[in-house]
C-alpha cells in the first residue's frame, strides 16, 4: 500500500523502545514540523481553496497529535526535549534539484511530504508490533491510520497539479532514493532514525 521499497527491521523497534524519551521528543517535534509544513504550503499557495482547506485540516491535527505525544510524555514522567535536525527530511528535499517553476516546487513538496508520512506509518507500524507495551502499541497504531491518511492526500495532490507519469517517475526516484537512505539508518531512537 505505501509502496516503501525498504522495510524497517524489528532491531530498530528495540532501538527506539530503549531510548522511548528520545523517539517521544523526536515524534512529538516532527509533528510540530509537519503542521509547519503544511501551513507554509497555506501560505505559499493561498490560491489553491481545496488545497488551502485540506493542508488547514492537517495543520489542526498534526499539532494535536504533537499535544498528544507531550500528554504521554508527561504522563511518563518525562520532559520534552530540545529539537533537533530532521536530517532525514532535509536529505529527501535535497534529492530534488531546486527550481523556480512554483508548480513543480509545490509537486516536490507534496512528494517529499508524502513520502515523510509513509514512513512514519511504517515505522509506527513496527513499533507498535514489537513494543511490548500494550497501551503505547494502541497509541501508535490509531496514529498510523493518520500518518496514511496524509500520505495519500499529499501523493493525491500532487498528482492533481501535475502530469501523472511524471509526478509518478518523480515519486519512484524519490522512493528508491529514500530506500537507499532507509538502509544506513535503523540505530538511532528517532522516528526516521
Amino acid at each position: 500500500m505505501l509502496g516503501l521499497q525498504f522495510e524497517t527491521k524489528t532491531s530498530w523497534a528495540e532501538v527506539a523502545k530503549n531510548g522511548l524519551e528520545q523517539l517521544l521528543t523526536d515524534h512529538a517535534f516532527a509533528e510540530q514540523k509537519a503542521a509547519s509544513n503544511a501551513v507554509s504550503i497555506i501560505i505559499n499557495y493561498s490560491e489553491e481553496t481545496a488545497l488551502v482547506k485540506d493542508m488547514s485540516d492537517i495543520a489542526i491535527e498534526e499539532m494535536e497529535h504533537f499535544r498528544m505525544v507531550h500528554a504521554l510524555m508527561v504522563e511518563r514522567g518525562m520532559t520534552l526535549g530540545k529539537a533537533t535536525k530532521n536530517d532525514y527530511a532535509l536529505q529527501l528535499q535535497k534529492h530534488f534539484t531546486k527550481t523556480t517553476n512554483r508548480n513543480e516546487a509545490l509537486i516536490h513538496r507534496l512528494l517529499v511530504a508524502a513520502l515523510i508520512e509513509a514512513r512514519s506509518c511504517e515505522r509506527f507500524k513496527v513499533f507498535a508490533d514489537n513494543i511490548g507495551d500494550k497501551k503505547l502499541a494502541q497509541f501508535y497504531l490509531d496514529l498510523m491510520a493518520s500518518e496514511a491518511n496524509h500520505y495519500t492526500l499529499f501523493l493525491g495532490y500532487a498528482r492533481k497539479y501535475m502530469d501523472r507519469k511524471i509526478v509518478d517517475k518523480k515519486w519512484n526516484d524519490l522512493l528508491a532514493f529514500e530506500a537507499s537512505i532507509m538502509k544506513k539508518r535503523g540505530s538511532i531512537a528517532k522516528v526516521h532514525g
